[in-house]
């Protein structure tokens, strides 16, 4: 059995699971606010997923350690059979609840693949659970209600910016070298001139045609699209490192053997990702986008903000949270400040019985495999 080579494989196959399952946490606003379909809403946020995937190569080095060695007690001798199993067990459930239609954790899968597999291979004695607990556990249990209280005080505050730019936007305008705003009625006024720009190069949207301008709108839709897009990409250096770690772990890789490697490991985790997200990244966004709470696209942008912050803020201090926990937390939060009647109770229950069985199960999967490859393996 060729560990190293499987090994690559199943992290490709689990990067492809994850993008299906998390795409959605970055998109759904957009289509449940109104603001464009699935398919592009998909595309996009695939496209800026495998950008911050291959990001995170350059971002986010704690991470890679945390799930490589962290949580493993140093001289443990690990089979090289763990990692196998690991992703295994966290794919099998990543995949079965993107094909039902269910937002789940891939870090919380990858957290319990590795305690499952870690008490079967060597016992409880060779896990670090201090750094299960603080590292993993801790970050896991409060993102949840640091989304809530963060979507509460920023949609607040673009509640406000909302209600005075509604109808507004800015033009950039290449051709007069300016930047313009426009008022809800059709009203100019120049905010920024110069002799030092460019010649045109851009098209000419109706928002400045209507105003007998020519140039690129900036309206509070385009800071949407902007808000999904970096959700998007926090999310791909949030989870990018996750997965490459699993080469590190055991023996199966004991350390990168050269920066090509590196590099071709990440690039491969970023394409897998973004296929997989393109590919199967519709049943989940269908649930987030309509079966939870109605949107608008104030209120899109509220969840956004939300989830981009914390995650890129989570993701640069090493601190495993989890996509899914955050995104769908500030949709609800966003559905609260409505009234209870406006959020579907029971959805919310399926996923919150989700992330509760995430944990148990994906241990027993990877247990169940890890016996599994270690009798074929004749050890």
């Amino acid at each position: 059995m060729d560990i190293p080579a499987l090994t690559l494989f199943l992290i490709l196959a689990l990067a492809f699971a994850n993008g299906a399952n998390d795409v959605s946490k970055s998109i759904a606003t957009l289509v449940g606010g109104g603001i464009t379909d699935y398919r592009t809403a998909i595309l996009w946020g695939s496209l800026w997923t495998t950008v911050g995937a291959g990001a995170s190569a350059f971002l986010t080095g704690a991470m890679i350690h945390t799930f490589s060695h962290g949580l493993i007690h140093p001289g443990v001798i690990v089979p090289p059979t763990m990692a196998l199993a690991v992703l295994l067990g966290s794919m099998a459930w990543v995949l079965f609840a993107s094909r039902t239609g269910l937002p789940v954790s891939t870090t919380h899968a990858l957290t319990g693949s590795i305690v499952g597999t870690g008490l079967t291979a060597f016992g409880g004695e060779g896990l670090v659970w201090s750094a299960i607990g603080q590292k993993i556990v801790l970050p896991l249990l409060l993102s949840p209600l640091l989304a809530f209280t963060a979507s509460f005080v920023l949609h607040s505050l673009v509640r406000l910016l909302a209600a005075r730019w509604e109808g507004a936007c800015l033009c950039v305008m290449p051709a007069s070298r300016a930047l313009v705003a426009i008022d809800a009625h059709g009203g100019t006024r120049t905010l920024f001139q110069s002799s030092r720009f460019g010649q045109p190069v851009m098209a000419v949207p109706a928002q400045c045609d209507q105003a007998g301008l020519q140039g690129l709108v900036v309206g509070l839709d385009t800071i949407h699209w902007i808000s999904s897009g970096l959700t998007s990409f926090a999310r791909g250096t949030n989870d990018a490192p996750k997965i490459v770690a699993m080469l590190l772990l055991g023996s199966a890789v004991t350390s990168w053997s050269s920066i090509a490697m590196q590099v071709l490991a990440y690039a491969g985790v970023a394409a897998a990702m973004g296929w997989g997200s393109y590919l199967g990244g519709a049943r989940v966004t269908e649930l987030l986008a309509e079966k939870v709470t109605r949107m608008n696209h104030t209120e899109g942008l509220s969840a956004n903000l939300t989830t981009s912050s914390l995650v890129l803020l989570s993701g640069t201090l090493g601190l495993p949270v989890s996509t899914t926990h955050v995104s769908s937390s500030a949709i609800i939060g966003i559905g609260l400040l409505k009234g209870l009647a406006c959020v579907r109770w029971t959805t919310v229950r399926d996923m919150l019985l989700a992330w509760i069985v995430t944990l148990p199960v994906s241990a027993l999967l990877s247990m169940l495999a890890f016996l599994l490859l270690h009798r074929m393996s004749g050890a």
